[in-house]
């Protein structure tokens, strides 16, 4: 899909979902509504731009729109943060600076994966944004057991693989659904961000062609920045657990994150995760073990 298609078809799909009485605007009759949603120009209007040129960014013409379009179209089209975020990112590939952009970080610096491996009491790892995982410490390749056991040797481990082409994924989310869907939300921001990212493109392909499950959801065109919250685990050693988790930029690396998950002190999950990191470090010693 080009870059003009990936415009059109998010703004589309976000009208589409949006009411007139949702909009607040009046509506005096729904048998001569043809679209589902809202039409070009109710959006125009809420948005104070004229129908013509909303039309055009519809169109996928949106290279040089200033900011203050950017956030009226956020408000009539009643855009979250993540999506916010995405129709800048969108803007901003389509502008003349496109070509000077960085490259995608493919390695974790040393610093960072020393850092990483130091969080000894957190699982924690580093993704890029086709969530392969860079780095991870001992505690965190014990959380995701089943994703780091289940990669094939010399491959990396990839969450978005693991969430669509390995059945233990449904056995490991107990909300598989929402996985799928914030996996998917993730993929698509971070192609926004570099729609011209080859490899990234290259894994939107191979999930497209192997998951009917991916394909679908893709195609509803869904992002999530996806940078705090609770995941709730069916982990396979120490059963189900809960942890909140926060997701940093790196601010020399802006294409990787750093993720940690925590526990409440003294909860049940806390225990859980003691339990885990009990069973990491004995996996580990016998690992060690000629």
């Amino acid at each position: 899909m080009s870059q003009r298609d990936e415009v059109k078809a998010f703004l589309t799909t976000r009208r589409a979902r949006i009411t007139p009485e949702q909009a607040g605007l009046p509506v005096y009759g729904r048998s001569s509504r043809r679209v589902p949603g809202l039409r070009r120009g109710e959006v125009a209007q809420l948005a104070g731009v004229s129908v013509e040129y909303y039309s055009r960014l519809e169109r996928g013409d949106i290279s040089g729109v200033s900011d203050s379009v950017l956030d009226a179209l956020a408000r009539a089209l009643h855009l979250d943060a993540s999506e916010q975020a995405h129709l800048r990112d969108l803007a901003r590939a389509a502008g003349p600076a496109r070509a000077s952009r960085r490259t995608p970080a493919r390695k974790v610096p040393a610093s960072v994966e020393r850092l990483v491996h130091r969080m000894g009491d957190v699982p924690a790892f580093v993704r890029n944004g086709r969530l392969d995982a860079l780095a991870v410490n001992t505690l965190g390749a014990a959380l995701y057991a089943p994703m780091f056991d289940g990669t094939p040797a010399g491959q990396v481990p990839n969450f978005a693989r693991f969430n669509f082409l390995d059945p233990q994924a449904h056995e490991f989310w107990p909300n598989w659904v929402r996985a799928a869907d914030e996996t998917v939300g993730m993929l698509r921001t971070a192609a926004g961000q570099d729609p011209y990212d080859r490899d990234l493109s290259d894994l939107i392909g191979e999930l497209s062609t192997r998951s009917e499950d991916f394909r679908v959801r893709w195609a509803q065109h869904q992002v999530d920045l996806h940078q705090t919250g609770l995941k709730h685990f069916r982990h396979p050693v120490v059963g189900e657990l809960r942890l909140a988790f926060d997701g940093m930029q790196l601010p020399t690396e802006p294409h990787l994150i750093l993720t940690t998950f925590t526990a409440e002190d003294g909860s049940p999950d806390d225990d859980a995760l003691r339990m885990l990191a009990s069973w990491a470090a004995t996996r580990e010693a016998a690992d060690s073990q000629p």
